[in-house]
């Protein structure tokens, strides 16, 4: 690929070229470069996560394109280049120095990754929050078990907890409160997910289910993977682990107001829709093995309906007490810690968007259901990995 030599600001249509006597200038016109670069990784790997982004606010869509673009390359690393780093595991070492470089001011010199250096640094996006996430694409490769719900809180918190987290900063959400309830809504999503996904992910060789509740239900977990079938046992299962994502998307219900105006009918309409999942799964008496799960289009609107009339009519209130402010889940209590970090004004309010025209509001729910949908999913993609030199299936690059 020929560097480039000369780009268009967007705003004026003249040149900007790479050289310039003003180290600062030369700084603002790599930037721009970088963040185009990714915009062009992403029309690529996903055409419709590119079209979505084109209708966010412009403060969130640069952001999550260079969160996108780091994704992405992180995908391709682990799937297609891990034979250069001594397969899988050292693959992902590779990114894990990367991502320290990234934070150590001395990004690689790559697009993607100068890219998400710059959102860290505006942000301060802890590194907490990018380290569990690679942890997460660790569990998949290792198929770790989970015996215990406990136990799969703390991969929901790896793999989209932390989504939650992300798009909070983003989004200038950083109380405790917020930051909690963002989290907890990501493991909500990753746990309907599961219960969603019971015979792809068994036939795949995977089990997300509690082993301890399918021992408690009469279910041998290794037995049942090997010839998984659906019963009233296993039902009982995935009806308990709706039961649990619904508490937290209660819980999750209670964050909404404290995030920026604009985004909150997208959020509760993400929130409404995952919910709807499980209904959708109880509906067909929680057999998720023989059928998957999904919730129509004319439901969907539905819903996005309530949330934006929810929004419109339901001011922010202020909660207190233990049902109304509840302790953050033990599994994403780190997460909380890391981002609820002091700015520098000390002021946990939302920039107000200037100049930038509203999107449709679907549009913008739309983008966000399926920002939780394919960094969650990609994580379990993961898990399937055969080998090096073949890409696997990746929500990233379909």
């Amino acid at each position: 690929m020929q560097p480039h030599l000369a780009t268009l600001d967007s705003r004026t249509d003249t040149p900007l070229t790479q050289e310039s006597n003003d180290p600062e200038a030369s700084f603002e016109v790599r930037r721009r470069m970088d963040l185009r670069d990714c915009e062009a990784l992403m029309r690529t790997g996903s055409k419709s996560f590119f079209a979505a982004s084109l209708v966010l606010p412009s403060r969130v869509r640069g952001p999550a394109t260079a969160l996108y673009a780091f994704c992405r390359l992180a995908d391709d690393t682990i799937d297609l280049e891990s034979h250069l780093y001594g397969g899988p595991m050292g693959a992902l070492q590779h990114l894990q120095q990367r991502l320290q470089r990234i934070y150590d001011g001395r990004p690689s010199p790559v697009p993607a990754d100068r890219a998400l250096a710059a959102v860290v640094a505006k942000f301060k996006l802890p590194k907490a929050l990018l380290d569990a996430l690679l942890e997460g694409f660790e569990w998949d490769l290792q198929s770790h078990r989970y015996d215990t719900i406990e136990q799969l809180h703390d991969y929901g918190a790896r793999v989209a907890g932390t989504v939650g987290s992300m798009m909070a900063v983003i989004m200038g959400a950083r109380s405790p409160q917020a930051q909690a309830r963002a989290c907890e809504l990501g493991v909500a999503m990753q746990l309907t997910n599961i219960a969603r996904d019971v015979g792809e992910d068994a036939r795949a060789g995977r089990l997300y289910l509690p082993r301890d509740w399918m021992r408690e239900a009469g279910i041998d977990p290794d037995a049942w993977l090997q010839a998984p079938s659906f019963t009233a046992a296993l039902g009982s299962v995935v009806s308990r682990l709706l039961a649990e994502a619904d508490v937290l998307y209660e819980r999750a219900a209670l964050g909404i107001s404290a995030l920026p105006r604009d985004c909150r009918p997208a959020i509760q309409a993400a929130r409404l829709v995952y919910a709807e999942i499980g209904r959708e799964v109880e509906r067909a008496g929680c057999d998720s093995v023989s059928r998957r799960a999904s919730v129509s289009s004319q439901r969907k609107l539905g819903l996005m309906a309530v949330a934006f009339g929810a929004a419109a009519v339901s001011p922010a209130r202020r909660r207190s007490g233990d049902d109304l402010d509840p302790a953050p889940l033990p599994a994403i209590q780190y997460l909380v810690d890391a981002a609820a970090i002091p700015t520098s004004t000390g002021d946990d309010k939302p920039h107000a968007l200037r100049g930038v025209r509203p999107a449709r509001f679907d549009q913008r729910v739309l983008w966000t259901i399926g920002l939780f949908e394919r960094l969650e999913e990609r994580q379990r993609a993961s898990n399937s990995f055969n080998g090096a030199g073949q890409q696997q299936p990746s929500v990233f690059s379909g």
